[in-house]
């Protein structure tokens, strides 16, 4: 029995490409593009775009100066569910390249990580007001839920969101202890 090569190459290239194209073609159109959709379908969400990945889902959006994060977050998941599953959603906030924005925001960034690596997050909101009381014209909000801490800082027509994890990077177990 004489083996031919290229029958046998020729129906192995045409199944890895039906099967990688197809993954390729229902995670485009099946789970990625519904989720660009659910999300700017929010208030506040100018646009979106997504990747998925084996550990989770990663948005990137663009909000409107007005958006309420914690708000945009939460109706993103919501919306989002179906696509999302299981897996983890992370949702970056591009900001505006407004420098004394970002001054701002460097100026208390120690304030906020002090907080947030003490567990004490009424200390950022101490941290914000303070921030507003010290810089004129500046709009600072933070909201709380289970998942995250939100903070939207506004000067002049543009804004900062920063979302910070409440969760940090969890020990694993001793295997001595």
């Amino acid at each position: 029995m004489k083996l031919r090569i290229l029958p046998i190459a020729t129906t192995a290239a045409l199944s890895a490409a039906l099967l990688f194209g197809g993954w390729f073609a229902y995670r485009h159109y099946g789970v990625e593009q519904p989720l660009d959709r659910a999300a700017t379908s929010v208030q506040g969400v100018e646009s979106a775009s997504s990747d998925m990945n084996a550990d989770g889902v990663t948005i990137k959006v663009k909000l409107s100066d007005t958006a309420d994060l914690a708000d945009v977050y939460r109706s993103v998941k919501k919306e989002g569910a179906r696509a999302i599953g299981s897996k983890t959603l992370t949702l970056v906030a591009e900001n505006s390249d407004n420098e004394a924005l970002e001054k701002v925001w460097r100026s208390a960034l120690f304030d906020v990580a002090q907080a947030m690596d003490r567990k004490e997050y009424t200390d950022i909101r101490d941290a914000m007001t303070k921030l507003e009381s010290e810089t004129p014209g500046l709009s600072a909000s933070t909201e709380i839920d289970e998942e995250n801490v939100y903070i939207s800082l506004r000067l002049a027509g543009s804004a900062k969101y920063v979302i910070l994890p409440r969760q940090g990077e969890q020990m694993g177990v001793w295997p001595n202890a």
